[in-house]
C-alpha cells in the first residue's frame, strides 16, 4: 500500500476556540494578547475598541484582532449577545498579498455566515472531543479566514437614522422570528416606509429582511436541536414555521444535511460566558 505524503503546514497555527454567551453582565476586558483573535458574532452587537477604534461588531459580522494591540470593549455586554472566537498565530506576508495568499478584513460583512459558523462548529466540536490535530485545526482556521476573505468589508456603522432604524429592525426580528413576520410587518410596527426600510437594512447587515427573517428562525432551530431533545414539529412550529415540511427543507438546503444528522455532528461545544 502506498500513502500519499503531502506538506500540509499552513501560514497559521490555531490555538482555542469558543462561544461566548452573554448572560447580560460585565464588559469585554481590556487587554494586549499575543496572538491574533477572530471573532464571529452570532446574535446581538458586540462593540470594542482596537487602539482607541471603535468596532460596532454586529450579527453576521467578523472582527480580526491584532496581537501586540490593547483592545476592550466599550459598552457593557448585551443579553442576546453571542459570537465564536478563535485566538492563532499567523504569518503575514511582508509585501502584501499576490495571488495565492488571503488579504482578511479587519471588520467585515460576512457573505456567508452559515458556513463560517458550521466551520467554527466544527472546530469546537473536534476541541471537546479531543480528536484535533494541529494540521486539521489550521486547515479549519485556514477554511474561516478564506471565508471572511470572501466577505465585504464592513462600512456602516451604528449612526445616523438609516443605522438605527435598521438596528430597531434587527432587534425586532431577533425578538418576534417566532411569530408571523414578514418585512412588511416590520415596517409596519416600525412606522416606516417598507422600501426605506429594506434598503437601510441592507445597508446595514448585507441581506434582505426576509433573509434576516429565515436566518434567525434557522439559528434558533440549530440551537434547539443541539441545545434540547424536542421532536422536529415542536422545534418547527417554536421557530416560526408552519409548515413542518417547508422547514425541513429550508433547513436541508442550508446545512447540507438533514437534521438528525446535524445533531450528531455538532453534538459538543464549548461555552464561555466571561
Amino acid at each position: 500500500m502506498h500513502l500519499l505524503e503531502l506538506d500540509a503546514a499552513p501560514p497559521v497555527r490555531a490555538h482555542n476556540a469558543g462561544l461566548f454567551v452573554s448572560r447580560g453582565e460585565g464588559t469585554h476586558p481590556e487587554r494586549v494578547i499575543d496572538s491574533h483573535e477572530l471573532i464571529f458574532v452570532r446574535d446581538g452587537v458586540l462593540s470594542l475598541q482596537e487602539e482607541g477604534h471603535r468596532f460596532d461588531v454586529a450579527s453576521g459580522h467578523s472582527l480580526l484582532l491584532w496581537p501586540g494591540r490593547r483592545h476592550g470593549g466599550v459598552e457593557p455586554y448585551p443579553p442576546d449577545l453571542s459570537f465564536y472566537w478563535i485566538h492563532f498565530d499567523a504569518e503575514c506576508c511582508p509585501n502584501g498579498p499576490g495571488d495565492s495568499q488571503l488579504a482578511v478584513p479587519q471588520h467585515a460583512t460576512v457573505t456567508r455566515p452559515n458556513h463560517l459558523a458550521e466551520l467554527f462548529r466544527r472546530f469546537l466540536d473536534d476541541q471537546e472531543a479531543g480528536s484535533q490535530s494541529p494540521t486539521s485545526s489550521s486547515l479549519l482556521l485556514m477554511l474561516m479566514l478564506c471565508e471572511v476573505s470572501g466577505s465585504n468589508t464592513a462600512t456602516g456603522s451604528y449612526s445616523g437614522n438609516a443605522a438605527v432604524l435598521a438596528s430597531r429592525a434587527d432587534a425586532y426580528i431577533r425578538t418576534h422570528f417566532h411569530s408571523p413576520l414578514s418585512a412588511s410587518t416590520i415596517a409596519s410596527e416600525l412606522g416606516c416606509n417598507p422600501d426605506y426600510l429594506g434598503r437601510a437594512f441592507r445597508g446595514a447587515y448585507g441581506k434582505t429582511l426576509t433573509e434576516a427573517i429565515h436566518t434567525r428562525r434557522l439559528r434558533h432551530a440549530r440551537r434547539m436541536l443541539l441545545e434540547s431533545d424536542r421532536n422536529v414539529n415542536e422545534i418547527a412550529r417554536a421557530c416560526g414555521f408552519t409548515d413542518v415540511r417547508y422547514f425541513r427543507r429550508v433547513f436541508k438546503r442550508q446545512e447540507s444535511m438533514t437534521r438528525l444528522a446535524f445533531r450528531r455532528l455538532y453534538a459538543q461545544l464549548h461555552v464561555n460566558t466571561e
